[in-house]
């Protein structure tokens, strides 16, 4: 009888400590981490920093950003996966989280099951832009030098795992027409050799296009989006679909995530705190401006926003399998 009243004092001790825990999240004196998997000035990063920002209020701590790149994100995510369960170290990764496991065959931690889902934070389309110099003026056009050209054509993307890399696969997957893929370390390069004429087309983030599409340097043909955008200077382009290209749809979205085994109630206050920023004005501005648009479905919410996570990887996975392309 007493060894059982020891271990009721011991189990009630715990969990006090543990209530108390989660009680005094955040404190006042830790600071929250962001771990963002990429280099810092790339769109994941302004997200991040946009969304740090937005978050401080409401979750009552100061939020700080620091940048963990490499090996398609896989770095920066498996730091996060490592680390104490304590709401002090998250990560905000993009479309690399679905992506990950079929391009990495020894992956060192598992999407699914290694993380605790916070909720999704935006959504970024892409768009389809070719050379200044190519003849093609519109899709249906395009389409028509793509079957003359086969065998010719240069298709530019930001690295192994980017977005646009995956976006590519997915075109040539969709118009079953074989591409020579051209790596680059970044978006920046690759859209400097498409200004330049050096490689033929790039399917790329609203991100880091739009200001290339409103200047006049590349030309654009269509959004990866099912319905056309609203923002004023993407207004007029069409979609794939409607330009003939069928089933065809990418965006490159964001998510929040800890690491697993973090309290249920900390958990619930940081997605408490991601749902006042997702509706903050200015963060909402911002994003605008990015071309991204702001989470307002289901997905805010952890259960599905780890629903969406699992059938992305499954889509994925089939694409890069095709594809043969692997980072291991």
């Amino acid at each position: 009888m007493k060894k059982l009243i020891q271990l009721a004092l011991v189990a009630a001790a715990a969990a006090a400590a543990f209530g108390a825990t989660a009680q005094e999240y955040p404190s006042k004196d830790k600071t929250v981490t962001i771990v963002v998997p990429f280099a810092a000035g790339g769109p994941t990063d302004r997200v991040a920093r946009d969304l740090a920002e937005a978050l401080r209020k409401p979750l009552g701590a100061n939020v700080v950003v620091d940048n963990t790149a490499g090996a398609g994100s896989s770095i920066g995510a498996a730091r996060v996966a490592r680390a104490a369960p304590d709401g002090y170290t998250l990560l905000l990764n993009h479309i690399g989280m679905s992506t990950m496991p079929a391009l990495y065959r020894k992956l060192a931690f598992s999407v699914p099951n290694d993380f605790e889902y916070l909720g999704m934070v935006n959504d970024v389309p892409m768009t389809l832009i070719a050379r200044p110099t190519m003849a093609a003026n519109n899709y249906k056009e395009l389409s028509a030098w793509l079957a003359q050209n086969k065998g010719k054509i240069n298709l530019g993307n930001a690295g192994l795992g980017s977005a646009s890399h995956l976006c590519g696969l997915m075109f040539q997957s969709a118009v079953q027409i074989d591409m020579t893929p051209v790596p680059y370390k970044g978006t920046a390069p690759a859209i400097t050799d498409l200004i330049g004429g050096q490689i033929d087309l790039l399917c790329d983030q609203t991100t880091n296009t739009s200001g290339q599409i409103e200047s006049k340097k590349v030309k654009a043909y269509a959004v990866t989006t099912p319905k056309r955008l609203t923002t004023p200077l993407l207004k007029d382009l069409p979609t794939l679909a409607e330009s003939g290209l069928k089933n065809f749809e990418v965006t490159i979205w964001h998510g929040l995530y800890g690491p697993k085994g973090t309290p249920p109630d900390i958990a619930k206050k940081i997605n408490d705190a991601l749902k006042v920023a997702l509706k903050d004005p200015e963060f909402i501005k911002k994003q605008e401006g990015l071309g991204a648009v702001v989470v307002t479905d289901k997905r805010i919410e952890p259960a599905e926003h780890k629903k969406f996570v699992v059938s992305e990887i499954d889509k994925w996975t089939a694409v890069i399998k095709a594809a043969g392309t692997y980072a291991d």
